[in-house]
């Protein structure tokens, strides 16, 4: 006698398969998404990076990672690479086009980010953004530094009683830039010679 074997229907065997593909894909999306976070992470406690630099980046690659994950299911579930592709390049398309119309916010952007790298000035330092050799201009000590503006604090000698100046990050590469830091930044920022 012959052990009694129930036959799995063939009609099942296709989408069981191409549910395990799918649950594939997210779960190599998910460990390589987890891999990249604990990359930036590893660099970020290595390299001085701030983290207003690494949590955009790390974002930006979770998204890029799981979108990525998103095409490959779709293609599996049978939509067609070509219309995903065209769908793409087409979103893309809109969004070149949208940035190109916020291109000072973008502009501020990557200043920052090469603030952030380069270090021209850090917190507490005092700058001044020159207009030309004749004329004074913005001058403060450096008090935050964000993705859009550097806050500068301006000194009280100046008849302003303090107040606080929001310069956008792209002004700091298209002029000339004096800064003091350290004990000459104290001696410079409270008017003293």
């Amino acid at each position: 006698m012959e052990a009694f074997k129930l036959p799995l229907p063939t009609m099942w065997i296709e989408p069981l398969w191409v549910t395990v593909q799918i649950l594939l894909i997210l779960l190599a999306g998910y460990i390589t998404q987890r891999f990249v976070a604990r990359c930036l992470t590893r660099l970020g406690e290595r390299y001085p990076f701030p983290p207003q630099l690494l949590m955009p980046l790390r974002g930006g690659l979770r998204w890029l990672i799981m979108g990525s994950a998103l095409i490959f299911v779709l293609e599996r579930l049978g939509v067609s690479a070509t219309v995903l592709w065209t769908a793409l390049s087409g979103f893309v398309a809109v969004a070149a086009v949208a940035f190109f119309a916020m291109w000072s916010v973008l502009s501020n952007l990557l200043c920052a980010i090469l603030i952030f790298t380069v270090g021209p000035f850090r917190i507490g330092d005092v700058v001044e953004l020159v207009d030309t050799l004749d004329k004074p201009g913005i001058k403060g000590r450096v008090v935050a530094i964000n993705l859009l503006y550097t806050s500068l604090i301006e000194a009280e000698e100046a008849g302003t009683g303090g107040v606080m100046v929001q310069v956008p990050n792209s002004l700091f590469f298209q002029r000339s830039v004096r800064r003091w830091r350290g004990s000459d930044a104290l001696s410079v920022g409270s008017g003293e010679k």
